[in-house]
């Protein structure tokens, strides 16, 4: 018998909206609505909102070292100045990619992580099981709901709602009061574009949606369009260029390692950069409008691979 998926708190919105939904990592989640191009089209020129109250939020307490999270992530993040986002991943002892995430230092000893979707419940555990007793481990995810403005004129879209907005620099966030209520806003993104990630309480993720969606520059976006935004922009999706088998440097991430500390799956990463990963994540651009599907063989004009 099939689980149940979950619902964010903008279902009512989307269906609505007329979007068309479907199940991606457990949830229940707008694929398109006036369609994919239209909405990377719009996206790429004014400003798109995402619903993406389906991501996983982790809340860490305690000092970065001794709470053992520098050793689960890749990146360094004990050096991370206050108010400032990094992006890195967690390994397993092999090297390959539980998941790739994004840390946000709150405080001193406090840290928010932002994760997959469908990798939250194998996070969890991973992060449960290599955090020291000097940790403080929560997860808010089902508390916690998570809008993205993204698109050339989102600061602009954003700046009535929230003036200071203009503030913020590239993987900075802050705290501002929106509609009464204080969000968590990050000028972070999965577009390519300027962008801003607006993480709020689930009950009042209704109300900003529609404050945002009464700008008529602006259009609801699906996971279809998202999809396009990311692939033109090289930025990797779990469960594709991502998984348990393929470590960062195979998937030309290499560049988010900090070499100059220890960290899970450290080793298996060293041989790879030593002697050569064995495999390589390339982009390719194709001369028609077929999108191949995964796992598909890609050709050249005389029928190579």
């Amino acid at each position: 018998m099939e689980q149940a998926l979950y619902n964010t708190p903008l279902v009512e919105e989307h269906i609505a909206l007329g979007a068309k939904m479907v199940g991606f990592g457990g949830w229940n989640m707008p694929l398109q609505y006036e369609g994919i191009l239209a909405e990377w089209d719009h996206n790429r020129k004014t400003c798109s909102v995402f619903d993406c109250s389906h991501m996983g939020e982790f809340l860490i307490k305690g000092d970065a070292v001794k709470s053992g999270l520098d050793h689960i992530v890749t990146q360094t993040i004990a050096d991370m100045p206050l108010k400032t986002c990094r992006y890195g991943m967690m390994l397993n002892a092999r090297g390959g990619v539980i998941d790739d995430l994004i840390v946000y230092r709150k405080a001193a000893d406090e840290w928010m992580i932002v994760v997959n979707a469908a990798n939250i419940e194998k996070n969890a555990r991973h992060f449960k099981a290599n955090l020291t007793s000097a940790a403080q481990f929560t997860d808010i995810s089902m508390a916690m709901a998570k809008l993205d403005a993204q698109g050339p004129l989102s600061r602009d879209v954003l700046m009535p709602l929230v003036p200071d907005i203009k503030k913020l620099k590239y993987y900075s966030f802050d705290e501002f009061m929106v509609l009464g209520q204080r969000c968590l806003i990050s000028r972070t993104g999965y577009t390519g574009e300027l962008g801003y990630e607006i993480y709020c309480a689930w009950d009042q993720a209704r109300a900003i949606w529609q404050a945002l969606l009464k700008d008529p520059r602006v259009k609801p976006t699906g996971l279809g369009a998202r999809d396009v935004l990311r692939i033109e922009v090289c930025y990797p999706l779990y469960g594709h260029e991502l998984d348990e088998h393929i470590s960062p440097l195979q998937a030309g991430l290499g560049k988010f390692i900090d070499w100059n500390k220890d960290f899970i799956g450290r080793s298996p990463c060293e041989a790879h950069k030593a002697v050569g990963a064995g495999r390589a994540l390339v982009c390719i651009v194709s001369d028609t409008r077929r999108s191949p599907r995964a796992r598909h063989k890609t050709l050249n004009e005389s029928g190579r691979m």
